[in-house]
């Protein structure tokens, strides 16, 4: 069973966000779930996900979130597994996102969740950021990132 990553947001309206990490993921070949769950509405199902998931082979959580952020702090409690943040901007945020961002960097000693940039972007990199975790133990994973890297690195240079 190839390792996974899950994929989490407190909203369906956070989908299109974070839809761009699953594209990463699918663009390196590594399998990904996507759900949403909420912290605060759907804290049981949460749970449940995240045990199944570490069954099904998730090695990494990717979680996005505004306002309090409350959703990576919440999977992060749950899992040993790393826990990466995406810090999401909505109507309701009161500081473009720099709100849930200051959420998710203030987690307690010995419960850590990394934490990317707020939106589309920091979606990306947490994929990037999930892959190279999986290639420590893969070296065709990061021969991938290496292509992909050079493959970016290309495009400026021809522009």
């Amino acid at each position: 069973m190839a390792d996974k990553v899950g994929i989490v947001m407190g909203s369906a309206s956070d989908k299109a966000t974070m839809s761009a990490a699953e594209a990463v993921l699918k663009d390196l070949g590594i399998e990904s779930e996507m759900r949403v769950l909420s912290a605060h509405r759907t804290p049981e199902q949460l749970v449940s996900w995240i045990r199944r998931s570490e069954k099904d082979g998730v090695r990494v959580f990717i979680a996005g979130a505004g306002l309090a952020a409350a959703l990576p702090g919440t999977v992060a409690a749950h899992t040993t597994y790393p826990v990466i943040g995406v810090p999401l901007s909505g109507s309701a945020s009161i500081a473009n996102g720099l709100d849930a961002l200051l959420s998710i960097v203030q987690m307690p000693p010995g419960i850590p969740v990394g934490c990317v940039a707020i939106g589309e972007g920091g979606a990306r990199n947490a994929a990037f950021l999930a892959a190279q975790i999986l290639s420590l133990g893969e070296p065709a994973l990061q021969d991938k990132i290496k292509a992909q890297r050079k493959a970016a690195a290309d495009k400026i240079l021809s522009a």
